[in-house]
């Protein structure tokens, strides 16, 4: 694992009402990246052309619905995208391609998202913060390259199903083989899945990374 110090990110930033230190200085974080260059939140789109990217939270089409970021972008650390180059090249290998919903969450809208969410459980309380936050998770799926449509899964994006969860059985087989295809992919490469969502990978190694409240037109 990488042992990052973030001291000088979060040295002007102040512990929010639940203890965290939560990094919303624009030069704060600029002085941590002229240190280390890993804790650089990287636009992915910019990184890897050819990913697709479908940002509900830039537009009414998601749980919430309402826009809760004002740019359709996503960002991930430097080594997360690092192994994401790496997962998109093999899948193209075979067909396929990585469409992105959604990447570095600043805290803000973690809160907003705890406040009006109907089930807690498939979101982030903000008494801990979420690895959105902090540049280290992404929310995924894989797209066929012929055809350029999604390919099958469990339940659509953010979906509050039992069925959304990575090891629920009741499904088609070949639903289930393409939701384990995506699983695999992604846990051989440095990820891995949460309980409840098959779409949300963590970067394995998220804990040496600050949780971030930078809007995306600072970036």
């Amino acid at each position: 694992m990488l042992v990052i110090c973030l001291s000088a990110c979060a040295q002007n930033n102040v512990q929010n009402k639940y203890g965290l230190n939560i990094v919303n200085d624009f030069q704060s974080y600029k002085a941590a990246i002229a240190k280390n260059p890993n804790v650089e939140l990287v636009d992915i789109k910019k990184a890897i052309p050819t990913v697709v990217l479908d940002i509900r939270y830039a537009t009414k089409n998601n749980f919430m619905k309402q826009v809760m970021y004002k740019q359709a972008r996503a960002f991930a650390r430097k080594p997360v995208v690092e192994k994401l180059k790496i997962i998109q090249a093999a899948l193209k290998k075979k067909g396929y391609g990585l469409k992105i919903y959604d990447g570095y969450r600043p805290y803000a809208v973690t809160v907003s998202f705890y406040q009006k969410a109907s089930d807690k459980n498939f979101v982030a309380n903000p008494a801990k913060g979420s690895k959105h936050n902090r540049g280290c998770a992404i929310d995924l799926s894989i797209i066929d390259l012929k055809t350029g449509k999604d390919v099958p899964m469990p339940t659509p994006y953010d979906s509050f199903e039992a069925a959304a969860a990575p090891h629920y059985t009741d499904l088609p087989a070949h639903i289930i083989k393409n939701r384990d295809f995506l699983i695999n992919t992604m846990q051989a490469n440095g990820f891995k899945v949460i309980y409840n969502e098959w779409w949300h990978f963590d970067f394995v190694g998220w804990q040496a990374y600050d949780l971030m409240d930078i809007p995306f037109e600072k970036l």
